[in-house]
């Protein structure tokens, strides 16, 4: 049997968790609505299958709506539900947060940085 998290701050962690689900997220929020194409684009280090996996996984926790239209070639696009949408203060706030602490973060980034701690 799965263990549920308790910790509230750690639930809604786990929503957002992974390298570019925060960049997704707000990515789609600026533009209503995307294609896989369009946010590869913007995204350009992520791989097909990385961002494939991310929108899964955002899809299955359902922060967006992913809609295929029936034409040829495919068309998909993505874009955020309700739920997605509640996050946007959250990642408001994560800005707003960074702005304002901004060089502490940039110094700590510089000498402390590891990508796997992102992964």
């Amino acid at each position: 049997m799965k263990q549920i998290i308790q910790c509230p701050a750690e639930r809604a962690v786990y929503f957002l968790g992974g390298k570019w689900k925060i960049r997704i997220l707000f990515l789609i929020y600026q533009n209503q609505k995307l294609r896989f194409g369009e946010i590869k684009k913007v995204l350009q280090s992520v791989t097909p299958q990385m961002l494939s996996k991310q929108l899964k996984e955002l899809e299955i926790d359902g922060l967006i709506n992913r809609k295929v239209f029936q034409v040829v070639p495919p068309k998909v696009e993505y874009s955020l539900t309700d739920f997605g949408s509640s996050v946007i203060p959250l990642l408001r706030s994560l800005h707003e947060w960074n702005k304002k602490n901004s060089k502490t973060i940039s110094n700590r980034l510089n000498k402390n940085f590891e990508e796997k701690r992102i992964r």
